[in-house]
């Protein structure tokens, strides 16, 4: 099963700030986001690395 990171923890794995990735999400640039509830995002770690690879190409 695919691990789900928090914003936090998203974070700290790519050495920015928690509120970077929440500007990232609002602006639609950052990883691709599943929302457990209305206030809860959750981040896939497949869906991070293929996010990763898209913006360092």
């Amino acid at each position: 099963m695919d691990e789900y990171m928090t914003t936090e923890e998203v974070a700290a794995w790519l050495k920015v700030a928690p509120s970077t990735v929440c500007r990232w999400r609002m602006a639609g640039k950052g990883p691709r986001v599943t929302w457990l509830s209305p206030s809860l995002p959750r981040y896939r770690r497949d869906h991070v690395m293929v996010w990763l690879e898209a913006v360092a190409a």
